[in-house]
């Protein structure tokens, strides 16, 4: 790429690129591609200037370089442009403020006063049209209070405070509506980069693919516990699937051949093969707002409160407009009452502060799906691990394979990987990883695989039932026996790794031993969620006592589990809720998903399988448990500036409205200082709570 350094710094470049003419949709592409490569912290480009602001980490001479090596024009480019683009957004709304301003200004210096007049009469109509439908509702709102201002300023005759006023209104309704679109479309933005994988049916079988490389006409299957990443019609099979998300059914729908199934859907019980009818990023990002506008309804209860007061408090600003006439018979008193609102500003601060705060926690890599959930996060007090791949490292190893009833070592690792392939989970996904590095395939040998929601997976083999899973699951549930003269091998498996049992015809074919590391930083996380706040931490596993008590030992957690059921997780979710706490869960598991639906926030570990993360409230990233940590300081953070949110715009109007009664400000200087503090609060709410 040819380009020119116009200013530099240390770790910031200014550059001009050198094109004839830049779309905004190149430089929303230039700017998402070059903020992939290694050693770029922050891309910035500048469509109608064709400059780029570059923050860079690490030597000046490889970001030269690599930019000198990039090829503006290449082919793969598109596959970066974002689905809706901010830079389009905003340029649409700064020439609608612009054409507001110039056609304000041009008809107050050019146009004769009788045209301005009836200009203003028109104009007012629209406003006076809200108050009046308002009153025939039965309700006082804020356009109630616009209504009586514009309509007092036109019986008096003065036209120029009318249109000022109403100038000002559509100001402010066309920054409400930029910030708000802007907040839930950057929102939209961050969560709309997360790439699943589905299952597509070949000709050779079954192969994982990222779901953007699936086509319409493409056949992708689904099985119990997943959930169905793009719309399409079911080709063969039937799938119970929950489609809660998108409906608000809680009785899961049969779906069979010809039926329509939709991105977002659970299939709870069955399996099913799915032909595509629409490619992955076509409507997600629209997918993804109607997600964000039923997240604003799932409000804090701070923030429905400060909601509600605002609407209260309208008639007390026309008892206050009333009050003000009678004792002073000041029209223009009166009216600076009703140029001010506490509505407005909390109406519209409120949502952005919590959308905000919902975009930061994206760029952090964790997905939040309402602000109920972040005041929950804020105010708990106890929070639920489960072990494996949570407190756990999510790429467990598998160390040792020990076969029992005369099978080899490679027979149980390929019947282990074929089965555990389909039900993504992080001892799963070691199994799988080993029997790749062995070079050992493992082709679709079995029937339809089946989860047991207590905690394990069946299939049948050759006409015998194969069944992997938890020692309670495999021995306990299922009745599995050892072969004979093996229990002094069964006793001496290595006590320190996490078994996984395999078990054919009804006996034990052999034993998957899991070596299950902790965190590193799990010890500290779990230290500086106690100085944040939280009283009490819990571990539920499926490990034997002697490996739990280990573990536990280790982490410092204040209470613990071993052996436990998903039905005992949700169990002590809702005891400890009974007894008047608030309750986090966290895990990555289908066996979770009980207590994260239970609990006041469900926390699922992204790499987990589907269903706990469709179900839980927030989702966090794998690599780092210290997002917990960062959640709950963004949470504190929200519910602090909501509190500050509401006794900045119920203060600053409470005086607005004194001044005005006491003749001090004028209707118009009293509109605009309304609406500037409602900008400027509203900015506020949309910056980043942490540094």
């Amino acid at each position: 790429m040819k380009f020119s350094i116009l200013h530099e710094c240390r770790g910031r470049l200014r550059i001009h690129i050198k094109l004839n003419r830049m779309s905004m949709a190149q430089a929303d592409m230039l700017e998402a591609r070059l903020s992939e490569k290694p050693g770029f912290a922050k891309v910035k480009v500048y469509d109608l200037t064709r400059d780029a602001v570059i923050l860079y980490e690490g030597e000046r001479k490889g970001i030269i370089t690599a930019l000198l090596d990039f090829d503006p024009d290449a082919e793969d480019l598109a596959e970066f442009s974002p689905e809706k683009s901010a830079r389009a957004l905003n340029r649409e709304y700064t020439g609608r403020l612009l054409g507001l301003v110039a056609r304000r200004y041009i008809k107050k210096f050019f146009f004769p006063a009788p045209l301005r007049m009836a200009i203003n009469i028109i104009t007012a109509v629209r406003f006076i049209y809200k108050g009046l439908r308002c009153l025939l509702r039965r309700k006082l709102e804020v356009e109630v209070l616009d209504a009586l201002s514009i309509s007092a300023s036109l019986l008096r005759g003065d036209f120029n405070t009318a249109g000022s006023v109403m100038f000002l209104l559509k100001l402010g309704e066309l920054l409400e509506e930029w910030t708000r679109k802007k907040s839930a479309g950057d929102l939209a933005r961050s969560l709309s980069l997360n790439v699943d994988k589905v299952w597509l049916v070949t000709d050779s079988g079954d192969i994982c693919v990222p779901v953007s490389q699936a086509r319409p006409g493409d056949v992708i299957r689904v099985r119990s516990g997943g959930v169905i990443p793009l719309d399409g019609t079911v080709f063969s099979g039937e799938a119970s699937v929950n489609q809660a998300s998108l409906t608000g059914e809680s009785i899961p729908v049969l779906k069979e051949a010809g039926s329509t199934v939709y991105a977002g859907t659970v299939v709870e019980e069955g399996e099913c093969e799915i032909t595509v009818s629409q490619q992955a990023g076509s409507g997600r990002y629209d997918r993804i707002v109607d997600m964000i506008e039923r997240s604003e309804k799932l409000k804090s209860g701070l923030e429905t409160r400060a909601l509600a007061l605002a609407d209260k408090l309208v008639p007390y600003s026309l008892a206050g407009t009333a009050i003000t006439y009678l004792l002073t018979r000041n029209v223009t008193r009166a009216v600076s009452i009703l140029m001010v609102d506490y509505s407005c500003a909390l109406k519209l601060s409120m949502p952005l502060a919590v959308l905000s705060a919902m975009r930061e926690c994206g760029s952090r890599g964790i997905t939040v799906k309402g602000g109920k959930y972040l005041e929950a996060v804020s105010k708990a007090d106890t929070i639920v691990f489960d072990k494996t791949g949570t407190l756990t490292h999510a790429e467990p190893t598998v160390t040792k394979i020990v076969p029992f009833g005369g099978y080899s070592e490679e027979h149980v690792l390929r019947v282990a990987a074929c089965l555990e392939e389909h039900f993504p989970h992080s001892m799963a996904n070691a199994v799988v990883k080993k029997a790749r590095e062995e070079g050992i395939t493992h082709d679709e040998m079995h029937t339809e695989v089946e989860y047991i929601v207590a905690h394990g997976i069946s299939s049948l083999i050759d006409g015998e039932r194969a069944i992997i899973g938890s020692h309670h699951f495999v021995f306990g549930d299922e009745g599995c026996r050892l072969p004979r003269g093996a229990k002094t091998k069964f006793r001496s498996l290595p006590p320190e790794c996490s078994h996984l049992f395999l078990a054919i015809g009804g006996s034990l074919a052999g034993v998957i031993c899991v070596f299950d590391p902790l965190r590193e930083e799990a010890p500290e996380v779990l230290r500086a969620l106690k100085d944040l706040g939280i009283k009490k931490t819990v571990m539920m596993t499926g490990d034997n006592e002697r490996t739990a008590a280990a573990v536990a030992e280790r982490l410092g957690v204040d209470e613990y589990f071993s052996e436990v059921l998903p039905e005992d997780k949700a169990k002590f979710v809702e005891r400890e809720k009974a007894e008047g706490k608030t309750v986090i869960m966290v895990g990555d598991g289908i066996n979770d998903s009980p207590a994260l639906s239970a609990a006041d926030a469900g926390i699922a570990i992204s790499d987990g399988a589907a269903i706990a993360r469709e179900i839980a409230d927030i989702t966090i990233a794998a690599d780092d448990l210290w997002q917990l940590v960062t959640l709950r300081k963004i949470a504190d953070g929200l519910q602090k500036r909501t509190r500050g949110n509401y006794r900045f715009v119920i203060g600053f109007n409470s005086a607005l409205i004194i001044l005005g009664a006491a003749g001090v400000l004028p209707p118009t200087t009293s509109a605009l200082l309304h609406n500037a503090s409602t900008l400027g609060v509203s900015l506020k709410s949309m910056t980043n709570l942490l540094k």
